[in-house]
């Protein structure tokens, strides 16, 4: 299949073009925004699928709308026509096309030439009509209030918030994408289609999200960020920092037993941080009420004790790094681990809850009686 893009540079553009080159497809041709009308004809002669992307959304001439909205696509349409073939289209309308602004009105007006030379070849059109896109490569100051927003926050700016209330209709850029590409497998005539999900916020709820993905790096607590609206927000917020920013810092805390490092907190589902002990060294010593933690062993060998604080059943076990066993430590049960090893030892530890210092539930107890 031969595939034909306008608009292929642009945001929504390169996150199709890389997407489709992740699934095999070779033969991908963009329309360029000065490309003579006889390329354009060449093009569309062996084109089997168009992804029609290109437009114009800020301008500084009002005309601009209609040359770069209406006119391209009129002319997108003659040189597929000229093919004598029905090659589907695919295209990237607005939800402004139902309003009466200059913007709007251009979306709609290029949507009703497409009409006109499907209901004239018989191609199947799909025509998305998309609320406000946001994801990686967005460009800011253009594309969308997100894209801005990242900006200003990945370069510690002040976030220019006129309206908090503003609502906002939000598609992710990768649901955009495969959306998009479902359309070349369906045969039919096509028509309006919507990409879900439809995520609805505010400017202003977006801005304090995204200054809280800043924080994050400093408190070392993250959002729930692996489903829904703010996987895809912070997708997009670290898709904005500069190489430079890629790493940051935690805190390390040392002393004559070997180091702590915590990595990262969430609000629900505890903290993960890691240690490190010298040869013949024992942290530990102590129990939980109710804490619970899972240890994994990275480097060394290690001696983990238990004993049952009512009972004083014992119990050890030792684990070597690279085994991949997870000791779990058990409420009502005080626990040590100790270096049994020539080399540093370098343990991963997640707790089920962020350390509170006004409850630690962390009470002081030898495991050797």
């Amino acid at each position: 299949m031969r595939i034909l893009i306008s608009g292929g540079s642009g945001f929504i553009g390169r996150n199709l073009r890389i997407r489709l080159r992740e699934l095999g497809h070779a033969h991908v041709d963009l329309i360029k925004h000065d490309m003579a009308a006889a390329e354009v004809r060449r093009l569309g002669a062996t084109a089997d699928f168009v992804f029609h992307l290109a437009g114009v959304n800020r301008p500084a001439d009002i005309a601009d709308f209609a040359r770069g909205n209406v006119d391209v696509t009129r002319l997108l349409c003659e040189q597929l026509r000229a093919s004598g073939r029905p090659v589907p289209i695919v295209y990237s309308s607005s939800t402004q096309a139902l309003l009466d602004n200059p913007y709007g009105v251009s979306k709609k007006e290029a949507e009703d030439v497409l009409l006109h030379y499907g209901a004239d070849s018989g191609a199947p059109l799909f025509l998305y009509r998309l609320p406000n896109v946001f994801g990686k490569w967005a460009r800011p100051n253009y594309n969308s209030v997100i894209a801005t927003f990242c900006d200003q926050v990945t370069r510690g700016q002040p976030v220019s918030v006129h309206d908090p209330g503003a609502p906002l209709r939000l598609v992710y850029i990768d649901d955009v994408v495969e959306s998009f590409i479902r359309s070349l497998g369906r045969g039919g005539p096509g028509g309006y289609e919507e990409v879900q999900p439809v995520y609805r916020s505010s400017v202003g709820e977006v801005a304090s999200l995204l200054q809280g993905f800043a924080r994050s790096r400093s408190s070392l607590t993250t959002a729930e960020v692996g489903t829904g609206f703010l996987r895809a927000l912070y997708a997009t917020y670290v898709s904005y920092l500069r190489p430079e920013s890629f790493a940051y810092s935690s805190s390390v805390y040392e002393d004559a037993r070997g180091e702590f490092v915590e990595m990262l907190k969430t609000p629900d589902c505890g903290q993960f941080s890691y240690f490190t002990a010298r040869s013949g060294v024992t942290r530990g010593e102590h129990y939980h009420h109710s804490k619970t933690e899972k240890f994994l062993v990275i480097r060394g060998l290690a001696k983990f004790v238990f004993r049952n604080v009512d009972t004083g059943e014992g119990h050890a076990t030792i684990v070597r790094g690279g085994e991949g066993r997870i000791v779990e430590t058990v409420p009502g049960w005080a626990h040590n681990i100790t270096n049994v090893g020539d080399e540093e030892l370098i343990v991963m530890l997640w707790a089920n809850e962020i350390f509170d210092r006004s409850r630690p539930d962390t009470v002081a107890m030898k495991v050797a009686q």
